[in-house]
This record gives structure tokens, C-alpha cells and sequence, in this order.
């Protein structure tokens, strides 16, 4: 007789599905965020360096206290796009974590059913 019961197994098995399932959803999400989020990122991402190129045209044509407001804003925008950018890193870095994990896991069931 195994260690578990006819019952008890299909139970298992049927978590074993849901867990799947889950997985599976919530992998698709996660790539489909950092899709979007990378789309995102490389539509704009020259923009912090057109601004800066604008920036320093402007500023001899500006008074000093005003170019000197106009080089911080550009310094904060260039700290937003470090910003995204390790924003879609993250993710990335969550979306591989996710594959891993479902991998794992179904490996894990997989070992349990070989072993009965």
C-alpha cells in the first residue's frame, strides 16, 4: 500500500492543476507587464537626452538663476529615467524568478507522482 490513499492523491493532484494554472496566469501577466513596460521605456527613452541637448542650447539664452533651474529639472528627469530603467530590470528580474519558481515546482510534483 502507498503512502497515501486513492482520495488523498487525487487531491494533490488536483492542487498540482491549480498550482499550475496559477502559475501559468500569473506568468502570462507578468510578461505581458514587462512587454508593455519595455515598449514603454524604448519609446521614450531618448527623451531625457533630446530634453539635455535642449537644455544646454537654451541655457546661454537664458539668465543664469533661470538655465541654472532648467540643468537641475534636467538632472531630475535623467534620475526618473534611472528610475524606469531598473523599473523594467525589476521586472525582468521578476518575470525569470516567476519561470524559475513554476519550473521548479512542477518538477517537485512530478517527483512526488514518480515516487509513488
Amino acid at each position: 500500500m502507498g503512502l497515501f490513499g486513492n482520495n488523498q492523491k487525487k487531491i494533490i493532484e488536483d492542487l498540482h492543476r491549480k498550482n499550475e494554472d496559477h502559475c501559468k496566469e500569473i506568468s502570462m501577466e507578468i510578461d505581458e507587464l514587462l512587454h508593455e513596460l519595455k515598449s514603454d521605456y524604448d519609446e521614450n527613452q531618448e527623451v531625457v537626452n533630446e530634453f539635455t541637448s535642449f537644455v544646454n542650447e537654451l541655457k546661454t539664452k537664458l539668465s543664469p538663476e533661470d538655465a541654472k533651474r532648467l540643468i537641475d529639472f534636467s538632472s531630475r528627469l535623467s534620475k526618473i529615467k534611472r528610475c524606469a530603467r531598473k523599473g523594467v530590470e525589476a521586472m525582468r528580474e521578476l518575470a525569470r524568478d516567476q519561470r524559475k519558481l513554476t519550473s521548479e515546482t512542477r518538477m517537485e510534483y512530478e517527483e512526488y507522482f514518480y515516487m509513488k
